[in-house]
């Protein structure tokens, strides 16, 4: 064994007998890590093995069943540097290894097995016995590259988050399979953190499989029998609205009618039937437990021997949801299953399939499948924490921003505001209202019906755009707009670019027509093209940025070309890209759709903070500021709580800034039919009331959907118990200015993450690995939404190892316990632990109010810490070191609380303050809206001990 340095690296000693042909296995040392070349004559396996250090917790893995490793530069990994000295190699006959200050990486020298260790001797991580790994010849567009596998060893009491953003509402995703690609409410990030506090980052842009690699197969995997017990398919009967007493009876062994392709199987006049049923009996060819995939829209029940085991689901017709459930069945049993659907409008989607069983040993492996690939490529980061991995994560893919102050606040928007006149009526009742707010938005359609992609404003409504902007600001808020990577090909937009090559034309040359009007033929511009998004940028700057637009509502980078095509087709949509076929590339374009528009701007304006809202994105997203809202949702309660397992997952994922439309998006015709003093327009209100409690507590906040309006009067009168909650959660959201904007800057300094789910820092209570309903937001404050209609109480549990407070009263509850808490109307479960420091100003009614003052609520029972982070808020002086932080400490043993001195400066800093300190103790309970004030600090940078 010996130190590394350049100096000491004596390579011919060491290299392979060939770097092309290895005959044996045999080590070259690199400098910075090492390579295996192994004895392998097949395709399927590793020829070359190398280990590459890029911190002393990151260790990159590359295996390529190729003689050479390849140089196609990576999309996510924006770290060049890598680690040349302070690690240690050491090789015996059956292993190679390095070790560094925080772990030791093994390379099997008979199988290419990798494996990680702490320096205990413990294993972290380590590839499945054997090596794990596979490798499938595949050629694409005459381009020759290999589908990969990697398959992991996991201890049972391993869990799993991460994978981006899903729609089934699954939290834990140990034992679980989940497919990887971008989809309207889906976005897929292959990050995974495990409890044992490491993480693994899959650097593939393919479509990927987390778990069993298989496609989902047709229900014809069983053997069917339909209702009368005929084998050969399920009875299906269509309903016909005109004539109910004649359904149409058939006979179906596949119910997969899932996207624009399939759905032409349905029998003739699809449109006119109401009502669908399918039933019979399935029979397994094996036993053990099937995983079956569900894909929906309109009303759905499945009931498996009677048993309901999808209750009732709901989603648009034209945006189709995935549900998921098991069940453990036997061998040659018949089971009886029965579907029942109503479509809800249009073409509707329905498809039911299933894996068949696994053991359940392979089943709990760690393992992700790409389509397409030169080489297994993936990160192995490991920490004390999952905050160390998460920093791991942002270290490879890039350091997240500081976002705009005024981001931070609320946002209003709606489906859509159609005229200038409508947009300023709607700021101007907020400021009438004294309703706080931040950023309203414009979203699509603001462009003459024929002109997508031109930028322009119809100015029959929108008669002077800029104007209207100049107007939001002098009401003190800023304007978003929803500008789309799409094109008509009639514009000069489009030829501009398309002469350069710069447009997907498959599109155009099949004549594809959206849902505009009589149908307009366009398609989107190649964002892998480093010169299209720059002319992309170019076109925005001059029709939109320069009327003093603030920020950008990227939405369908999917790319959703064609929506509900089937994803062969929307690879054919966006193929060839500018770096190569589209099967390679397919779920990274809402990362590069964000590249161009941040540098573009950063390029144009180097002081006004960048912000993207985008409906798609990918592993390194949040280095070009871009937010992911989780598109399209439907208005549902099973909807609202579906975003608690999503919005976490995603913050598992590595991008802090994650936001919904609160309400949901695609709403139900009963709800907007709903007539005053109806049970369905109260559910509305209460529906609406809840998600807005919730969404005060995410890291963005802001209300969006189709009709009915959301804006707060329009959901519900003045004197209304919804118009009176949300309000309050407003208010209360901006009162938590100084706390929220806190954590942005953390973002920045510390690779915080916002919303955290409670295995984040509550790792040793086993009890939270599965708990998605309830979460931190910050360090401070637990949330409990309320996601049942009519439900006026909820079960929380109180994380062991700390005593919880409840915010609004003070009431001290001890950890360690679940627990039936109140939940009235109008307010939702919120909690503080013990040692909590909550700083809070007074209500104001945008952040471009300063909140001089503050009022610090400290929550005995533990020591405790806080850091106030405060800037300019909208510009970038952060990061030439323009901003300042106060510490706040308290210690329980002596009853004290110090207020340190202030580090830092920026112009406009409040350099004098009052501090009004709020003590809270289990037996003073003091809750934040009738704060009795303990004392008041005079605080002018200086380092202040008052005693509590």
């Amino acid at each position: 064994m010996k130190v590394r340095s350049p100096a000491s690296l004596f390579l011919s000693t060491l290299i392979c007998l060939s770097l092309y042909a290895c005959q044996s296995a045999s080590v070259e040392n690199n400098d910075d890590g090492i390579t295996v070349c192994l004895n392998s004559t097949s395709a399927h396996t590793p020829k070359k093995i190398r280990l590459q250090v890029i911190t002393d917790h990151i260790i990159r893995v590359i295996a390529s069943p190729d003689t050479v490793f390849s140089k196609r530069e990576s999309l996510i990994n924006v770290h060049p540097e890598t680690l040349k000295t302070g690690w240690t190699v050491s090789q015996s006959k059956q292993e190679a290894s390095i070790k560094t200050s925080a772990i030791r990486a093994t390379i099997s020298l008979k199988t290419g097995e990798v494996a990680f260790f702490d320096h205990s001797g413990q294993t972290i991580l380590a590839e499945n016995v054997g090596g794990g790994k596979t490798f499938q010849p595949m050629e694409v567009d005459g381009e020759k590259a290999y589908s990969v596998r990697q398959v992991f060893e996991s201890p049972d009491d391993e869990a799993f988050y991460g994978l981006g953003q899903h729609q089934s509402d699954e939290f834990n995703y140990k034992g679980k399979n989940e497919v990887l690609y971008q989809y309207n409410t889906k976005v897929s990030v292959p990050f995974i953190v495990s409890n044992k506090n490491y993480g693994l980052l899959w650097d593939n842009y393919s479509l990927t499989k987390f778990g069993d690699p298989r496609d989902y197969a047709q229900l014809n995997q069983f053997a069917l029998y339909d209702k009368t017990g005929k084998e050969g398919g399920l009875t299906a009967t269509y309903r016909n609205r005109r004539n109910p007493e004649q359904p149409l009876e058939r006979q179906e062994n596949i119910i997969d009618y899932s996207d624009l392709e399939t759905v032409r199987n349905f029998p003739p006049d699809f449109s006119q039937y109401n009502l669908v049923t399918w039933e019979g009996e399935i029979q397994p060819k094996e036993s053990g437990v099937y995983r079956f995939i569900l894909y929906y829209a309109g009303y759905v029940k499945v009931y498996l021997n009677d048993l309901l085991v999808v209750p009732e689901r709901w989603r648009t017709a034209w945006n189709p949801n995935s549900y998921k459930f098991t069940s453990d069945l036997k061998k040659d049993q018949k089971y009886k299953l029965r579907i029942e659907w109503k479509p809800d409008g249009g073409v509707s989607y329905l498809s039911l399939k299933a894996l068949s069983p696994v053991s359940q040993i392979e089943q709990n492996k760690l393992s992700f499948w790409s389509e397409m690939a030169d080489q297994i490529d993936y990160y192995f980061i490991y920490g004390n924490s999952p905050d160390e991995v998460i920093s791991g994560y942002r270290t490879i893919t890039g350091k997240a921003q500081v976002m705009p102050k005024w981001a931070m606040g609320f946002w209003q928007s709606r489906e859509r505001y159609k005229t200038q006149k409508e947009l300023l009526d709607v700021l101007k009742e907020f400021r009438k209202r004294r309703i706080p707010i931040d950023n309203i938005v414009q979203d699509w359609s603001y462009w003459p019906e024929d002109a997508w992609g031109s930028h322009d404003f119809d100015l029959e409504r929108y008669p002077d755009a800029t104007a209207m902007i100049n107007d939001v600001h002098k009401l003190n808020a800023r304007l978003m707009i929803s500008v789309w990577p799409k094109f008509y090909y009639t514009t000069d937009h489009y030829k501009a670019l398309d002469e350069q090559g710069w447009m997907y034309r498959r599109a155009v040359q099949d004549s594809v027509r959206d849902w505009i009007g009589k149908g307009y033929i366009g398609s989107f511009y190649d964002a892998f093209s480093p010169g299209a998004r720059q002319l992309f940028w170019d076109q925005m700057n001059k029709k939109l940025y320069y009327r003093g637009v603030d920020a950008w509502w990227m939405d369908a980078p999917e790319p959703d070309i064609l929506s509900n095509s089937s994803i062969a087709y929307r690879k054919a949509l966006m193929n060839p890209t500018a770096l190569g076929s589209s099967t390679r590339y397919f779920n990274a374009y809402g990362l590069m759709n964000a590249q161009g528009i941040y540098e573009g701007q950063r390029g144009t304006n180097h002081n006004d903070r960048v912000f993207l809202l985008t409906r798609s994105g990918f592993a390194g997203s949040q280095r070009y500021a871009a937010a992911i809202w989780s598109g399209d949702i439907g208005t549902r309660w099973e909807d609202m709580k579906a975003q608690l397992s999503a919005g976490l997952n995603f913050a598992m994922s590595g991008n802090p800034y994650w936001t919904m439309d609160n309400g949901g998006f695609c709403v139900e015709y009963r709800y907007m039919r709903a007539k005053s003093g109806s049970e369905d327009l109260e559910e509305w209100r209460e529906l609406n009331n809840r998600w807005h409690q919730f969404g005060a507590f995410v890291p963005l906040f802001r209300s969006h959907g189709q009709y009915p309006y959301r804006e707060i009067w329009n959901v519900a009168p003045e004197t209304h118990p919804a118009y009176q909650s949300m309000l309050y959660y407003n208010q209360l959201r901006y009162r938590l200015m100084p706390y929220i904007y806190s954590l942005s800057g953390w973002v920045y300094l510390n690779d915080y993450t916002v919303m955290r789910p409670l295995v984040m820092d509550f790792e040793q209570d086993k009890n939270v690995l599965n708990i998605c309903d309830q979460y931190l937001f910050g360090p401070d404050l637990m949330v409990c939404p309320v996601y049942e209609y009519k439900a006026r109480e909820r079960e929380v549990y109180f994380p062991a190892g700390t005593g919880w407070y409840t915010v609004y009263s003070g009431r001290f509850t001890e950890g360690g316990q679940r627990l039936k808490v109140v939940a009235p109307y109008d307010r939702m479960p919120l909690y503080a632990p013990a040692g909590s420091i909550l700083p809070m100003g007074e209500t104001i009614q945008s952040t471009k109010e300063n909140q001089k003052d503050l009022t610090i609520f400290v929550y005995a029972g533990k020591d405790g810490k806080f850091t106030v982070y405060e800037d300019e808020g909208v510009n970038y002086n952060y990061e030439k070191g323009a901003y300042s932080t106060i510490p706040v400490i308290y210690n329980d043993k002596n009853k004290t609380l110090t207020i340190g001195k202030r580090t830092g400066e920026f112009p406009g800093m409040s350099r004098e303050r009052k501090l009004k300190v709020v003590y809270v103790t289990p037996e003073k309970p003091v809750g934040i809206d009738n704060p009795q004030i303990n004392t008041t600090i005079s605080y002018n940078g200086q380092e202040q001990t008052v005693h509590l």
